[in-house]
């Protein structure tokens, strides 16, 4: 009896699983046989799986899990600000009036605003208040009502997406933005989660790794990074993930993705650089997955590979999903830019940035 009674405790918890899944729109869309033979004929696909140019493992394993367990409670009143971040409002006259090729704002983490050659592109708008919607622990955000931030922004002509993780792509941001958003241009693999969400398939275009596209002036290209993807326990690495390079006749733009030091960066330098400005990852770092993300040294030295002349540290100042003190990448990003002679924004959120101004918003104001 007691057998029988387990056995319909454990289907019970498997159905509700499968059910979860299935209509938690979280967790984006599925992969049928025709989008599985379609990923398949990339050449970045091998083994059932997306690949990345080198091998790369995360080291998180029995054996070194009571090691992070016991970090992961210690030091956690300087993983997150005592307070809550201030964002700036949008300024739209500011916006529309400024006579530059180039001004962008950056609202923390990797959500970025630019206006390049007239147009209003958005990078992985994650305005979300959480950055694990669907797990047992919560990953709140530094600041406050930031979905509503999305009210104020103009038309957009195009979002770009690195890849499909919940700190990137979030759903509540995606379905505020209906309406608003002209095209959306998207690794390889994450059209599905986009469709499910209801955008129409016409707006939205697939990018394998150095695929080109153009919106007016600006000629861009999705580049290599050195991660993973997913957004559930069956698709991790099934939908691509890199970073994009945009150029017109007065800029270049290089946005690096999430990822892993690695030689795409001396690649991306070579072939579209030097840049006028790199936005690098730099932040949710920590010694067992020194592969798939870069400390603030190594962000630097991306910036030297790509020939940055202006060099942003991003993935930082939003969410707190490593072990490092909150502040430290901004600050170890900064030292080791100043030993190397690079110059740099760290604007504040929400602030609106171009070369002219760069100076005067580079403050200490995360401490």
């Amino acid at each position: 009896m007691i057998f029988y009674s387990i056995i319909g405790i454990i289907s019970a918890l498997l159905i509700f699983f499968i059910i979860y899944i299935n209509f938690n729109p979280q967790f984006g869309g599925r992969i049928n046989r025709q989008e599985l033979k379609k990923l398949e004929a990339s050449p970045q696909w091998g083994n059932k799986i997306f690949t990345n140019q080198s091998e790369t493992k995360v080291d998180i394993s029995i054996r070194n899990l009571p090691d992070l367990i016991k970090s992961n409670y210690s030091g956690r009143k300087l993983r997150g600000p005592d307070q809550v971040l201030p964002v700036q409002a949008f300024d739209e006259n500011t916006w529309q009036q400024l006579n530059t090729d180039f001004h962008f704002i950056w609202y923390g983490h990797s959500t970025c605003l630019m206006k390049l050659s007239g147009k209003n592109i958005l990078i992985d708008p994650m305005f979300g208040p959480d950055a694990s919607p669907i797990g047992p622990f919560r990953t709140y955000r530094y600041s406050k009502d930031t979905l509503s931030v999305i009210e104020h922004l103009p038309p957009l002509d195009a979002v770009f997406l690195t890849h499909d993780h919940y700190d990137h792509l979030d759903y509540k941001s995606i379905q505020k933005l209906k309406g608003k958003i002209s095209h959306y241009y998207v690794a390889l693999g994450v059209k599905r989660h986009l469709l499910r969400w209801g955008i129409s398939q016409e707006y939205i275009t697939e990018f394998d790794w150095w695929d080109q596209g153009q919106i007016g002036k600006i000629e861009f290209t999705f580049t290599p990074s050195r991660h993973f993807s997913g957004r559930g326990l069956f698709d991790r690495t099934k939908s691509l993930w890199g970073g994009w390079v945009f150029i017109t006749p007065e800029q270049r733009i290089y946005w690096s993705g999430d990822g892993g030091y690695d030689n795409h960066f001396r690649e991306v330098g070579q072939k579209f650089g030097p840049f006028d400005w790199a936005f690098l990852e730099c932040g949710q770092y920590y010694k067992l997955w020194t592969q798939i993300h870069m400390n603030p040294e190594e962000a630097v030295k991306a910036a030297m590979d790509v020939n940055a002349g202006i060099s942003m540290p991003v993935h930082w100042g939003a969410f707190t999903l490593a072990l490092h003190n909150w502040q430290e990448p901004v600050d170890r990003f900064t030292t080791a830019a100043r030993q190397h002679s690079l110059e740099i924004a760290t604007p504040p959120l929400g602030t609106i940035v171009h070369k002219g101004n760069i100076k005067s918003i580079n403050h200490e104001w995360w401490k």
